[in-house]
């Protein structure tokens, strides 16, 4: 028998009630869900077409041959090849120089820029942005009118009267140059945020008890930094191993054999032989997996780094 309250209410019919309310049904809780991603579907629908779709396809097309079975045969042939190995070192060297010069030229720049006042920091950012920006083709006509054979700065020196004879174009020292006319703005756009986290008043701390500038340096400062500055070490190293435009216009195909990167084997690769598309495939794999590495690995120093602060 129903219990009946004041007026006339039955108990059990509350409690039904309060029950259906405080947990709703699985349509309602799937509804909700619904209309909280639907704003979000539109870029979930083009990360889709646009990244782990193409991405699907090209490990797919790694593994697998014409006749459809399965094989590491790409895997193995690619390996084998002297080129496409002297591909894949040249271009982990290549993101590693790039990135360490990055590094000792942008982190102190960084630093100096976030001592400026606000007026004349705007002005380096500027100008630091266009060069950030700046890259490709363009860059590639850039590199030639300023040190190309008949460069403007290579004319003026000669008629200076220097013997000076500049790096040529698809050599490894030219791609540096290039790459880091770029690489050095964009590490300093990425870190210089980072530098307001040394506060004034640890320095005048340290000074007050008669530390040194390098000892603050040494303890304080470059422990802080570390994490943050690799950071950004990594992200100019995935950034330069992944570069084509550019390598393009300066080294074209690179079918002399004098400078091969992974990302113009690729090009290469695909007008080569009947399986150039799966070694290419194998190539842009290889991309993905360092890019992905190099991700996780910046994630992780991110992550350190913010235990200072938590």
């Amino acid at each position: 028998m129903a219990d009946v309250g004041a007026g006339g209410v039955s108990l059990d019919g509350v409690g039904e009630a309060a029950r259906t309310r405080s947990h709703p049904s699985v349509a309602a809780r799937f509804g909700s869900g619904l209309v909280n991603w639907l704003p979000a579907l539109p870029l979930i629908a083009v990360a889709f077409a646009l990244l782990l779709a193409p991405t699907t396809l090209l490990v797919i097309q790694s593994f697998r041959g014409d006749s459809d079975h399965w094989t590491v045969e790409f895997w193995k042939e690619t390996f084998e090849r002297r080129g496409d190995r002297h591909a894949i070192g040249t271009s982990l060297r290549l993101g590693a120089v790039c990135a360490s010069l990055s590094f000792l030229v942008g982190a102190p720049m960084a630093w100096l820029l976030s001592q400026m006042v606000t007026g004349r920091r705007a002005i380096w950012l500027a100008l630091l942005n266009v060069a950030a920006n700046f890259g490709g083709i363009g860059l590639a006509f850039g590199y030639t009118a300023a040190l190309g054979t008949y460069g403007m700065i290579t004319l003026a020196m000669r008629g200076l009267g220097f013997g000076f004879s500049p790096p040529v174009s698809a050599s490894f020292a030219g791609l540096v140059i290039a790459y880091v006319y770029t690489n050095v703005p964009l590490f300093v756009l990425l870190t210089l945020p980072v530098m307001s986290i040394l506060r004034r008043d640890w320095m005048e701390a340290a000074e007050v008890s008669a530390a040194t500038r390098l000892q603050f340096w040494r303890y304080v400062g470059l422990p802080i930094l570390s994490p943050f500055l690799a950071a950004g070490w990594l992200l100019i190293f995935t950034w330069s191993i992944g570069i084509y435009g550019l390598a393009y216009a300066l080294a074209g195909t690179a079918a002399n054999g004098r400078l091969r990167l992974m990302t113009l084997q690729i090009g290469l690769a695909l007008n080569s032989s009947p399986t150039g598309q799966n070694r290419a495939a194998v190539m842009a794999v290889l991309l993905l997996l360092f890019a992905t590495g190099s991700l996780l690995a910046y994630r992780l120093m991110l992550r350190r780094a913010l235990r200072w602060f938590a």
